[in-house]
């Protein structure tokens, strides 16, 4: 029969890894007052926010060649991942930064991410082999919320000092490694890994329906975090050409940021019935469309153009848990937790060159052109999709 594990396991790891990753773009949330306080540049949001993704590529890197989410309690590893990514993240708030340093603390902060985040959908895996993609999709929903929630804080507390800022996305890092490691055990699915296993990139992409979910993935990546990075450069493109509009940019983001969340759960619901694969795929076009929509879009009222970023704030993540899941199936047993760490490193490692791709176009044209560049991801991950006629929709 099969296993059914308490209620309680899959919110405790959507709660831990909502407060987990709130780490993620901590930087970027007070980007302006790192401007003012430590003499930077307005470009650097570019420059911070790859560092934490090269961080983060790095971790998943040396975690995937290690195999240390397959061999040790991977409960232990987010406890001491939550901890040192908290420490890492709160040394942006030392006086006398530089752009060095500040690159330094945020890339090992992207570091500990990587004991963080695939560990996290390796201890689901562990749990829930039935329905693998809702439970993927709370979770990959928690990581969304837990990106925005830096910026909801900043537009709350638009008299809040900047540090508290970081102080409270490290203390809540530091809970959720805590709340996960007392109250998670092992799964019942999971089946401890060998030692260090360098063969075992070749052993994983040697499955052609492997690849094809995991090139799907990549080309999804393509277009999300530099999507997230920019919504705020976004919003005041259309500021600037919309100067009657009054809305607070930090909220703002957070709404557009967040909504993603709402999209993880639904394109997991919606999967069971569709299947993982359809639903991944529908919701990989939709967003590659937006890409392509947004300078028309950007004509539209205030409300429309809202809606329209609502819109895709949905649909550019609600893939994000399915292509897990695809990846989490398809992978051996044995390296399931290396399988998933490995293709988060090859993603984020794409992650970095959208991103400063990004930053060049917005210094050569600026406004909504450099977004429809992000399309060229979502195309090429359909056609990776659409290689693998033969997956069944489940």
């Amino acid at each position: 029969m099969p296993v059914k594990p308490a209620g309680y396991i899959l919110p405790v790891i959507v709660v831990a890894q909502f407060c987990c990753t709130s780490l993620w773009f901590a930087g970027n949330a007070v980007l302006p007052d790192l401007v003012g306080a430590f003499g930077l540049s307005v470009n650097d949001l570019g420059h911070l926010t790859s560092a934490v993704q090269f961080g983060f590529i790095s971790g998943t890197l040396v975690f995937a060649i290690l195999t240390i989410a397959d061999r040790f309690p991977p409960s232990r590893v987010f406890l001491v991942s939550a901890l040192a990514g908290g420490l890492c993240n709160l040394g942006v708030v030392l006086e006398s930064q530089t752009l060095s340093s500040l690159l330094a603390y945020r890339f090992a902060t992207g570091f500990f991410l990587a004991g963080i985040y695939p560990v996290g959908m390796k201890i689901a895996a562990d749990y829930y082999e039935q329905k693998l993609g809702k439970s993927l999709g709370f979770l990959v929903g928690a990581l969304v919320l837990g990106t925005a929630f830096p910026h909801l804080i900043r537009g709350l507390g638009s008299g809040m000092p900047w540090r508290y800022v970081i102080g409270a996305t490290s203390l809540l890092a530091a809970l959720g490694g805590i709340l996960l490691w007392v109250l998670v055990p092992n799964g019942p699915f999971r089946k401890a890994g060998g030692g260090t296993d360098f063969s075992g990139f070749l052993r994983i992409f040697g499955n052609r329906r492997f690849r094809a979910a995991a090139f799907g993935y990549f080309g999804h990546m393509w277009e999300l975090y530099a999507f997230w990075a920019f919504v705020p450069l976004l919003l005041n493109a259309y500021l600037e050409q919309h100067p009657g509009v009054g809305t607070s940019v930090p909220i703002t983001s957070f709404a557009v940021i967040g909504i993603g969340g709402l999209g993880c759960v639904l394109g997991g619901y919606i999967s069971q019935k569709a299947g993982t694969q359809n639903t991944a795929f529908a919701a990989l076009l939709l967003s590659g469309l937006c890409c392509l929509a947004l300078p028309l879009a950007a004509g539209l009222g205030w409300p429309l153009f809202l809606l329209f970023l609502l819109f895709w704030g949905v649909v550019v993540i609600a893939d994000s848990p399915l292509f897990s899941t695809l990846v989490a199936r398809r992978a051996h047993p044995e390296l399931k937790g290396t399988a998933l760490t490995i293709v988060n490193c090859v993603g984020f490692s794409i992650t970095i060159a959208s991103i400063q791709l990004m930053g060049v176009l917005f210094r050569i044209w600026g406004g909504f052109i450099p977004f429809m560049f992000l399309a060229l991801g979502p195309v090429l991950g359909l056609l990776a999709l659409a290689s693998d006629r033969k997956t069944p929709a489940s």
